[in-house]
């Protein structure tokens, strides 16, 4: 049976796949806000992943200036991920912080909780 493509060649844009899907699941299908936040750390793992696969050069060098290298990898999907895992963290934290904040206002971390307090609200 011949595939139109290779699996193995393309594991990495597999486990992107799982991941994004783990990720999307997890957030949608769970009502705890922590939860969705981990859902929201898997998914922002799998987009790393993608960025990392697709810089990725088979006998690519450092992009240092030489004549006996023939060909470079880019750094900058490397620099971009470095950004985004500060921006990821700075935002998990700030998420974290909210839930706290919500735990003492509201006595509970869990999504139907907090509507129904809401509603009892109005």
């Amino acid at each position: 049976m011949n595939l139109p493509f290779e699996i193995p060649g393309l594991i990495n844009y597999w486990i992107v796949i799982i991941f994004m899907m783990i990720g999307l699941y997890i957030v949608i299908s769970h009502g705890n806000l922590i939860k969705k936040i981990v859902g929201l750390n898997i998914f922002q793992v799998s987009v790393f992943v993608l960025y990392i696969s697709i810089s990725k050069i088979n006998g690519g060098s450092a992009p240092i200036l030489d004549e006996t290298i023939k060909s470079y990898s880019n750094p900058l999907p490397h620099v971009l991920i470095l950004t985004a895992i500060v921006v990821g963290v700075a935002t998990t934290s700030l998420g974290l912080a909210l839930i706290v904040r919500i735990r003492e206002a509201f006595g509970s971390v869990e999504e139907d909780d907090l509507l129904k307090s809401e509603r009892l609200d109005d």
